[in-house]
């Protein structure tokens, strides 16, 4: 029996020729990451453990970008005790404010991520690196401490979900429509401790910022981890990045799948995930048709604050204005992108149609800072999650979209899609 590509991973980095899901092994990691929530944990079990140094200075990233810039003395205080943990240990890429991002769009960016790695991060959407064809998985700051230590893990082999992608996307459909409507139809523990590997003809048809966004929200359906193969697309992206050279996997013809979806990429819709979870989702359409008035929108985290993202939200944007009844906050994820907007003028786009742009931050996507929801208050999302009260009070609601729908909602008042804008008395 052949092995997937999570397989295939995990074996090469345990040292042995074949793994089969449900088995324990101990692999070598390429790359441990931190954030300024996860990562005072692990540093004070690092220490507790009595460890002198880290196992390669190299290896481990650590990212302030949850509660940065501060917001209160607590969150500088986590800042301070992982910029001392660096200068200590001398560990490479610790990325400071006016020199980060919001890590998983980072790392990549940064030439971290190569084809065929294994990363592990504490943080669940760690999952994202699955875009370039490695295996990555979010573990607890115990986990990360000790890899910090060894520069090894331990992982249980996952069973495998294949999701054959055929067709291409229409109109105002990406990577985010394309997950919530597989999240929809599979459900938020539709892939429980399974990998959800994604192939067919329709991948060649999703870009690196497509898969990147869908990788990212493998965990909102359960999964271990989410990994698409390392075609000439992904490849291409890392190559022009990478700071070590990758192992592009591919699956076995006779890889075994505890279950297979096809998904015709042409009849994905535009799709909206309504309070308080990702899987209750309806196309925007219906939720047209419901007129529901929002409050915010934001544009931006680990999931859609990418370059493509921001060209997509500032397309809808121009010549328009933001309703004024709506706050619409706009977030690229990384310094670089943040730049590029600048110089390809969606800066102008975005303060001229009345948004607030911010510097890179997780803030609002977990309730943190730049953007928290009063009672009763409604608020379209590009980011990952709509738990209750995830973005503010629990009595305020979240609805997940892509940046086209966000954009368009933030200018119609109601959440919507961009074709809506078009039609006759549309801004309310």
């Amino acid at each position: 029996m052949g092995m997937t590509m999570t397989q295939k991973i995990l074996a090469s980095h345990a040292g042995l020729r074949e793994v089969r899901p449900g088995r324990l092994v101990e692999c070598k990691i390429d790359l441990a990451l931190g954030n300024d929530i996860t990562a005072p944990l692990a540093i004070n079990e690092f220490e507790r453990t009595g460890a002198k140094e880290v196992f390669d200075r190299d290896r481990i990233a650590l990212v302030p970008d949850h509660f940065v810039p501060n917001k209160d003395i607590a969150s500088a205080a986590q800042a301070r005790q992982m910029r001392e943990f660096a200068r200590k240990h001398g560990i490479t890429h610790y990325y400071e404010v006016g020199r980060m991002g919001v890590e998983h769009a980072l790392l990549p960016e940064q030439g971290l991520v190569a084809p065929g790695d294994l990363i592990i991060g504490a943080d669940s959407h760690t999952c994202t690196y699955g875009a370039l064809g490695a295996f990555s998985t979010g573990v607890g700051s115990t986990d990360l401490a000790s890899a910090m230590a060894t520069g090894r893990a331990w992982f249980r082999v996952p069973p495998a979900i294949r999701f054959e992608l055929t067709g291409r996307p229409g109109p105002y459909v990406g990577g985010k429509d394309v997950i919530l409507h597989i999240i929809g139809k599979i459900g938020v523990d539709g892939a429980r401790y399974a990998s959800m590997e994604f192939t067919g003809d329709g991948v060649a048809s999703l870009t690196v910022e497509d898969r990147l966004c869908m990788a990212n929200m493998a965990i909102e359906a359960g999964a271990k981890n989410g990994i698409f193969p390392a075609d000439a697309v992904a490849t291409g992206y890392a190559l022009q990045r990478a700071r070590r050279p990758g192992t592009a996997y591919a699956a076995d013809e006779d890889a075994e799948y505890i279950e297979t979806h096809v998904i015709d990429l042409s009849k994905v819709e535009p799709t909206v995930a309504f309070p308080h979870l990702p899987d209750n989702t309806r196309t925007v359409q219906e939720a047209e048709a419901m007129r529901i008035r929002i409050d915010q929108a934001v544009i931006g985290s680990c999931t859609n604050g990418r370059i493509e993202d921001m060209r997509a939200a500032a397309g809808i944007l121009k010549g328009r204005r933001v309703h004024e009844d709506v706050r619409l906050i706009v977030i690229p994820a990384t310094q670089e992108i943040w730049r590029q907007c600048v110089h390809e003028g969606l800066m102008d786009v975005f303060v001229d149609a009345g948004a607030a742009v911010s510097t890179p931050t997780c803030g609002p996507c977990l309730g943190g800072h730049m953007g928290i929801l009063a009672e009763g208050e409604r608020a379209v999302a590009t980011t990952n999650r709509n738990f209750v009260g995830r973005m503010g009070h629990p009595k305020s609601e979240v609805y997940l979209a892509s940046p086209a729908v966000a954009a368009a909602s933030a200018v119609a008042g109601i959440v919507c899609g961009p074709e809506y804008l078009s039609k006759e008395g549309a801004t309310e």
